[in-house]
């Protein structure tokens, strides 16, 4: 039996709305408090043990972080010098609360943060400390997706380790409430037509990328994903991995979804995901003229996720040594 929760999404929707905009706050009091990185990559969240986490902040009086605790369901700060503050995350919490307790724990440990207090990329539009109309706390169905979110980021990162290429970190993006993996052919490009500057370094080179989410207005149900971008000529036709998976339009182009329940049903969801990730990563890699044999790490296993158990990898490094000597 699989140990992975039910996550429907309709019952849990007022609690991810609330929960998507009060990590937009966090997600934007990270971005304020790190240096620039490509793609982005300075403003997202972290899976950690407890929930999802900054990792270490910088401000003028010290680091910091800020943890989502999904176990204790607390809003949790930090700072190098030992200091803790903390609030509870409950039903009725609202998003004005959560900016309010959140900027009060920062000022009250010395530290000054600037934030575009607004949402971003998602169809509320009330600016934070205004909005009193998201309150919901469902802390079952928090700890159902944060059970999820923990099993789909420890597979992303096996998956992670098949490829040499440059590749993301395993990250949670707070504007589109999603966890995500990106590998990088290597070649440059000049990013979407008329896109905004955001998204142009965001997509300034050729990408393949993975994730998880727990769906949203337009795709009602938590699924498994992935995309090319550019996207090549002839991608939908390509057949993915389980049997009738489909790729599904969004837009002019097309993403692969797997259905979070079909994961979760499986015998095997570990291979079930593994393979889908597989099979999606083919398809882009060979249309787009990836070196796919190059780009292989030697913890790829050409033989099936079956054959890359998770006390496998020692025995591998074992027999790489050997014959190397």
């Amino acid at each position: 039996m699989s140990d992975l929760p039910e996550l429907p999404f309709e019952p849990w929707e007022p609690t991810k709305r609330t929960l998507h905009l009060w990590t937009q706050i966090v997600g934007k009091v990270r971005l304020a408090s790190t240096a620039p990185q490509n793609h982005w990559w300075n403003a997202t969240l972290y899976v950690d043990t407890r929930g999802l986490t900054t990792r270490r902040l910088r401000s003028p009086n010290g680091d910091f972080d800020v943890l989502f605790d999904f176990l204790a369901h607390e809003l949790v700060v930090r700072t190098s010098q030992g200091d803790i503050d903390s609030f509870v995350l409950e039903d009725g919490l609202s998003v004005a609360a959560f900016h309010d307790r959140l900027f009060a724990s920062l000022a009250d440990l010395g530290i000054e943060v600037e934030i575009e207090a607004k949402p971003y990329g998602v169809p509320m539009t009330t600016p934070f400390a205004e909005d009193a109309e998201h309150a919901s706390y469902d802390r079952e169905a928090v700890g159902r997706f944060w059970l999820a979110l923990s099993w789909s980021d420890r597979t992303l990162q096996e998956f992670a380790g098949w490829f040499s290429g440059k590749t993301s970190p395993v990250h949670f993006f707070w504007h589109g409430f999603d966890l995500a993996l990106t590998r990088f052919s290597g070649k440059r490009i000049s990013g979407p037509p008329g896109a905004d500057r955001v998204t142009r370094e965001a997509y300034s080179h050729e990408v393949i990328s993975f994730g998880f989410w727990p769906g949203d207005d337009k795709v009602r149900f938590p699924s498994f994903y992935s995309y090319t971008s550019p996207e090549p000529s002839g991608l939908a036709e390509k057949q993915l991995r389980p049997e009738g998976v489909r790729w599904q339009s969004v837009g002019s182009s097309h993403l692969a979804l797997l259905p979070y329940d079909e994961v979760r049903n499986s015998a095997d969801p570990r291979e079930t995901l593994l393979d889908f990730l597989q099979s999606a990563y083919d398809a882009g890699a060979a249309l787009a003229g990836w070196d796919v044999d190059g780009l292989r790490s030697i913890w790829w296993p050409a033989r099936g996720p079956r054959a890359l158990s998770p006390s496998t990898p020692k025995t591998r490094l074992s027999e790489k040594s050997d014959n190397t000597r």
